[in-house]
């Protein structure tokens, strides 16, 4: 069964009812049949279900869920409790003990960024077992694509982080109001490219600050 907050599901109604999500739902149908698919279907809209759409103080846009057992649950760069962390987290947490000078805890569920106000939200929110990209081009991008217009509408400012080309493509679609910051992505090929050093999460925390509200724990 696939979960959403009402909060959510008022919102993107509309999106529920066109041709392209109809056809995304019977491909998802089949190939959770067939496939071991990540995340589990009740975790698909985690991102959403963790950030009321007025609550949301940050964006952090991944490209499609890990594809190995165990690690993916809804939120992106985020793997469930206990699991190893993937190099594009351990990036993550090494930037953010280099910008903050504090030590992440020991943990790679990043649950407690999302209950703070943090979406993490892949592009793409499924994925067959073992291969990336697998879901691209069904019609996920649409969906997502109008999450981030509707958080973009907003006049209550939010901070994007955009890391690497793929999350950087929503930058037309993001209105003055927001703070939007840019950097290759954290994975080991492109993290040593200005993912270390751009101490992103500071300077989201400035702007919050700045906006009148609580900065976020990174740790």
């Amino acid at each position: 069964m696939i979960r959403i907050t009402k909060d959510w599901a008022n919102r993107l109604k509309d999106e529920f009812n066109k041709e392209y999500f109809k056809k995304l739902q019977a491909f998802l149908e089949e190939e959770y049949s067939r496939y071991d698919v990540y995340p589990k279907m009740e975790n698909i809209f985690n991102a959403l279900n963790y950030c009321p759409y007025d609550k949301v103080k940050v964006v952090i846009i991944g490209q499609d869920p890990y594809h190995e057992p165990h690690q993916a649950h809804g939120l992106s760069f985020s793997v469930e409790e206990g699991v190893s962390y993937p190099p594009s987290l351990v990036n993550i947490f090494k930037e953010i003990e280099d910008d903050l000078g504090k030590k992440v805890q020991n943990s790679g569920n990043l649950t407690r960024w999302a209950k703070q106000g943090v979406m993490l939200l892949n592009t793409t929110l499924t994925v067959r077992r073992g291969q990336a990209n697998s879901h691209r081009g069904k019609g996920w991008e649409i969906f997502t694509n109008e999450v981030i217009r509707q958080l973009s509408a907003r006049k209550d400012p939010i901070v994007f982080l955009l890391w690497g080309s793929n999350a950087q493509s929503f930058a037309p679609i993001i209105e003055k109001q927001h703070l939007v910051l840019k950097a290759p992505h954290p994975s080991p090929l492109s993290a040593y490219r200005g993912f270390f050093g751009c101490k992103h999460f500071s300077k989201a925390n400035d702007f919050l600050v700045k906006c009148g509200k609580e900065p976020i724990d990174w740790t």
